[in-house]
């Protein structure tokens, strides 16, 4: 058994490194199993076993990091970031940047130039907090120790954005949840940037009820990739809004809490604030 773990392992790895070293060619499925000698059906299901994504995702995640890089560094126009990452055209630059960052090539180019941020501090159960809305819903939200720190996170992520220090409606309704019943509230809407897989992921940790938890690994079997669970788990550590999307809720199958983006002390707090929340109201 170990021995055959080791072979799929360099297989894997040989794989890996073939399509680092030529995603420019946008080389096929075909093509890749052929190089690790393999039929396309076991290469598929071995590398989604093990890398938690498909060959093609993988491919189109290297395509869209090289893009970015391209346009972020070299001030590319879309015509010759397509053609330099090995894509036809325009178009298909459009839609994988859709696909994989949730917004276009143009947008992720100007930094979010036509962009209006309003954020604001507040302070929570569990220490200062950072929000930040458009006029589409919330965009980001996040523990801020250090408040300086916490505002060059939130300017990284649109840096041409205009922001704007003030409190809207949006932002209030959100806080509320650390002092209303959440169901009573008035409907909140996020607004986010993620690959399809992220927000789906964000979407099913949305749906674990105050006061319980789950496991990366049910987190994987409602999605439906079981085998996933450690892309479940670079997804839940990018989670952009913290507490609102309840990335606390998810511990190890071994029972253990595991880590946190802003601290493990904060998490354990948080999650006994929220069985006593439940307590109160049984």
């Amino acid at each position: 058994m170990i021995a055959q773990d080791q072979t799929n392992y360099s297989r894997i790895a040989e794989a890996i490194g073939y399509i680092k070293d030529n995603f420019k060619t946008q080389p096929g499925l075909e093509e890749i199993a052929e190089k690790i000698s393999l039929s396309p059906f076991h290469f598929q299901r071995l590398f989604t076993e093990w890398a938690g994504v498909s060959p093609k995702k993988f491919l189109q995640y290297l395509t869209v990091e090289h893009a970015k890089k391209m346009l972020k560094e070299n001030q590319s126009s879309l015509f010759a970031t397509a053609i330099e990452t090995g894509l036809s055209g325009t178009s298909r630059l459009h839609d994988l940047f859709i696909n994989i960052e949730g917004m276009t090539p143009g947008d992720y180019k100007n930094g979010g130039e036509n962009l209006s941020v309003n954020y604001s501090f507040a302070e929570s159960p569990f220490g200062n907090i950072l929000v930040a809305s458009t006029t589409k819903g919330i965009c980001h939200m996040a523990f801020a120790d250090d408040q300086n720190a916490a505002l060059d996170i939130l300017h990284g992520k649109f840096p041409n954005a205009s922001y704007h220090q003030m409190v809207d409606l949006m932002q209030q309704n959100v806080l509320y949840i650390f002092t209303h019943d959440w169901t009573k509230l008035g409907q909140i809407k996020l607004h986010l940037k993620g690959t399809e897989f992220q927000l789906k992921v964000w979407e099913t940790l949305l749906k674990i009820p105050l006061g319980q938890l789950t496991t990366y690994g049910n987190i994987a079997k409602q999605i439906d990739l079981p085998n996933a669970s450690r892309a479940v788990g670079t997804a839940i550590g990018d989670n952009p809004v913290a507490f609102l999307i309840p990335c606390h809720r998810i511990i190890q199958s071994t029972g253990v809490f595991g880590g946190y983006h802003w601290g493990n002390i904060r998490k354990s707090a948080i999650i006994g604030w929220e069985a006593a929340q439940v307590e109160k109201k049984n």
